[in-house]
């Protein structure tokens, strides 16, 4: 290990620790933390971020040449059949980042009642939103989206027109719905919501199938991708058995709010290009997240104010600017004499 490696395991440990803080207290984000890490091997956030970075950064045609990047989100709540903010924030906000940092084109797979929350929120990302991914990918600055219906015939039918497309880049899922082994999906207390979400799984399993990496962003087992750590899941998690998703991820980001995953992966992406600008402020979390909720995207209380899985747009604020400043100053401090003084003490050397 040298001073840069050293630098990015320390950020990549910050920003893990920052995505699981714990304020509410029933510890599930660090029941889920553990069996991910030991999937993945190091940091969440960073190895999923140095992945997308090494497939992304190597692509050095125009960007209406370079393949996308699938963001697959939308979780539908049960009381008002709305989708939570949960998700669709975070996806909105990595899509910006992967047009600064990568100039690439972020192409949304989304249950119908997601749409007006992307049309609405994309301008205050600087970003045109369009149905039309070949339009998309010929503009600067732009993402496309595409939809996945609750209704099986109906999304079979537009998945397989998606698979039909070029292969993704990458596909990155966050607070996606994914049904268990029996093709069932459920929320958090176990009740079965199956005729509320998209069915969306078979599209991950064909893209996974094909080669596409696939990333998810989960917390708590319900969501797409976590089957990667089933028995755990089953073993610890409330109804675990019931809710776990059947599909499996490659690369799996566990966190307090899927959301606070996804703004982890986002700085990080920061660090590893050493430009602040891919992260955004909380200016813009906080005119996005309003966006969404001014669109009919509720919090998991229910509630149109500006909230995420019962966190408010104050606490969302105070993440993003505590994952963005500790990656602002790592970025701007010298890799200096302490670090090889502290490397020559071994200790690192077990990491």
């Amino acid at each position: 290990m040298n001073a840069r490696e050293l630098s990015k395991y320390n950020v990549g440990e910050n920003l893990d620790q920052l995505m699981n803080l714990d304020p509410r207290g029933y510890g599930v984000c660090r029941i889920l933390y553990p069996a991910a890490r030991k999937a993945m091997g190091s940091s969440l956030c960073m190895k999923t971020a140095e992945t997308l970075h090494a497939i992304l950064s190597q692509d050095k045609r125009p960007k209406s040449e370079k393949a996308p990047v699938y963001i697959m989100t939308g979780f539908v709540l049960k009381e008002h059949e709305c989708p939570e903010t949960d998700g669709i924030t975070g996806a909105l906000l990595l899509a910006r980042a992967l047009v600064v940092a990568y100039d690439v084109t972020p192409v949304f797979v989304i249950p119908k009642k997601c749409v007006p929350a992307i049309t609405a929120a994309a301008p205050h990302l600087g970003l045109h939103a369009y149905a039309d991914l070949e339009k998309a990918k010929s503009v600067s600055l732009s993402l496309a989206y595409m939809t996945i219906s609750e209704d099986v015939q109906e999304a079979a039918a537009e998945t397989e027109a998606i698979l039909e497309l070029p292969k993704p880049a990458a596909l990155f899922c966050t607070e996606s719905a994914g049904a268990n082994a029996k093709g069932v999906y459920h929320n958090a207390v176990g009740a079965d919501i199956t005729s509320l979400e998209a069915k969306s799984d078979a599209l991950f399993n064909a893209l996974k199938k094909a080669g596409v990496p696939t990333f998810a962003v989960g917390d708590l087992g319900n969501e797409m991708g976590m089957g990667l750590i089933k028995r755990h899941v089953e073993k610890y998690i409330p109804n675990g058995k019931e809710i776990i998703a059947a599909t499996s991820a490659d690369y799996l980001v566990t966190a307090t709010v899927s959301d606070w995953g996804v703004y982890a992966v986002i700085a990080a992406l920061a660090y590893l290009n050493g430009k602040i600008e891919i992260m955004h402020d909380e200016q813009m979390e906080e005119a996005v997240l309003r966006a969404c909720c001014l669109s009919g995207m509720v919090d998991m209380t229910g509630s149109l104010l500006p909230a995420i899985d019962g966190f408010s747009v104050d606490i969302e604020k105070q993440i993003v600017a505590l994952m963005r400043s500790t990656v602002e100053y790592a970025i701007a401090y010298p890799q200096n004499k302490w670090f090889d003084g502290v490397l020559e003490k071994g200790f690192y050397g077990k990491c």
